[in-house]
């Protein structure tokens, strides 16, 4: 990939000489997103090593050079009718992806196999892992990074960031459960083995508390095996104490306790539903 990677920054750094229907740009463009719809390539990813997000800016470039290369369209499917400059994807029996009426994902995003996409959208440059679910009115924003057998359950919303391309994406991990109405934006993470109760918000303001301890373990990243409620803490200001919202840990769960997960999240008082 390393001459297509150069081919694309080439076309970026003259990207304001570039218009639509520029015949060779688009074909180069076109072949690296080509590489995130398939699943070949991938916007981003942890480094198992430092455990630090790696971000592959050509790939971000390729989607906002996309957009500066396509041109506005009518699309129809079936009763419905699309104006926009990206398709959507297609082949999804061949994928084994199974997708609801109402659900939709823009081409240049990847749905692994098994992956089950309820009435809810995923754009473009978004990943979505093997036999995770995303569930009614869930949104994975464009470039967002999901785990395998995870699930978002009904009107989460997985933030996307797409500029500047250096900028971290939402990463979720394998093995999660991001509970109803909750918020993940702005490059935070959630570990593999997690559980996001209802309502949590999360980003890289965003006070991750441990409740064991008090201590605050991060900003915007929930560490793996936890689960974590949206809670509150009081904070001084010059008008008076105000409540701010933090992500509590409420208990850390062993890999070995993830069959007992539901009695856990019962006992621990936690919805994610």
């Amino acid at each position: 990939m390393a001459d297509l990677a150069s081919q694309i920054d080439d076309l970026w750094e003259r990207r304001d000489e570039l218009t639509a229907g520029d015949d060779d740009a688009v074909a180069v463009v076109r072949e690296a997103v080509n590489l995130l719809d398939s699943g070949e390539a991938r916007v981003a990813e942890v480094d198992p090593g430092s455990d630090e997000v790696v971000v592959h800016e050509w790939l971000k470039r390729a989607i906002l050079l996309l957009f500066r290369l396509s041109q506005m369209e009518t699309l129809e499917v079936g009763p419905f009718e699309f104006h926009d400059k990206i398709p959507l994807k297609t082949n999804y029996a061949s994928a084994g992806v199974r997708v609801v009426p109402g659900a939709s994902a823009r081409w240049g995003s990847f749905l692994d196999r098994g992956v089950i996409l309820m009435p809810s959208y995923t754009n473009i440059g978004a990943r979505v892992g093997a036999n995770t679910m995303v569930d009614t009115w869930a949104t994975v924003g464009s470039c967002a990074q999901i785990g395998a057998n995870t699930h978002l359950s009904g009107g989460v919303g997985i933030g996307g960031v797409l500029e500047p391309p250096n900028a971290v994406p939402v990463m979720i991990g394998d093995d999660c459960m991001i509970g109803s109405r909750s918020m993940v934006t702005q490059g935070a993470r959630v570990g593999s083995g997690s559980v996001l109760g209802e309502g949590t918000v999360l980003n890289p303001g965003i006070p991750v508390i441990d409740a064991a301890t008090g201590d605050e373990v991060s900003r915007g990243i929930v560490p793996p095996n936890c689960i974590v409620v949206r809670a509150e803490r009081r904070r001084e200001f010059a008008g008076g104490d105000f409540f701010l919202p933090c992500a509590l840990i409420i208990r850390r769960v062993e890999p070995g306790e993830r069959q007992h997960l539901n009695q856990i999240l019962r006992d621990s008082g936690v919805s994610v539903s």
